[in-house]
């Protein structure tokens, strides 16, 4: 439950521009319904958890990484418009930035440099060790965040966290055509 709660808040802070085609999620297009999109990802190896609320959630492996989340969100329109990926947690701060710049890293190639980048820790002074990093992923003191915009949607990775405890990154794919749908229907009830 705690995993669906934290899907909705990432979903919910990022948009992106309308064009053409969708992006694609491990190959396969971000479009149709929750259900359509999920049984193409059982066909590429991920476990169907559950659904609740417009939001599917799977296990599997992804980008070489074993025991990810991921989160298929599927707005009221009835569309799929964004997938994220939960990472393993990790418990040191070397683990959990090695995770992100092997991520940023593997998006640069594919996608080019990252067109937004805040990597900073937002205190009055820089932490000096592993254990006050951390401490401060936890407090939400940590911002380290890159969106690669392409001309399908933008793809954001971030470091995150859900508790004192749990700290991890995030992959978050939002599909431009669909979420330009999702806000033209909004826009249409006013």
């Amino acid at each position: 439950m705690k995993r669906f709660i934290i899907a909705i808040m990432l979903f919910a802070g990022l948009s992106a521009s309308a064009q053409t085609g969708h992006l694609t999620f491990k190959g396969v297009p971000i479009d149709g319904t929750l259900s359509e999109f999920v049984g193409k990802l059982k066909q590429k190896g991920f476990t169907h958890v559950g659904s609740e609320q417009g939001v599917a959630l799977l296990q599997g492996e992804f980008a070489a990484y074993k025991g990810c989340t991921v989160f298929v969100y599927e707005h009221q329109s009835g569309l799929v418009n964004r997938v994220g990926v939960m990472f393993p947690d990790r418990d040191t701060w070397s683990l959990l930035y090695s995770d992100y710049s092997n991520l940023k890293e593997m998006l640069t190639q594919k996608y080019g440099k990252p067109t937004e980048e805040t990597e900073e820790f937002q205190t009055y002074s820089a932490p000096l060790d592993d254990n006050s990093r951390m401490f401060e992923v936890r407090m939400d003191r940590c911002k380290y965040i890159c969106d690669f915009t392409t001309e399908n949607g933008v793809i954001e990775l971030r470091i995150s966290h859900n508790s004192v405890i749990s700290c991890f990154v995030v992959l978050l794919y939002v599909d431009a055509e669909n979420e330009s749908k999702v806000q033209s229907n909004a826009i249409d009830d006013l």
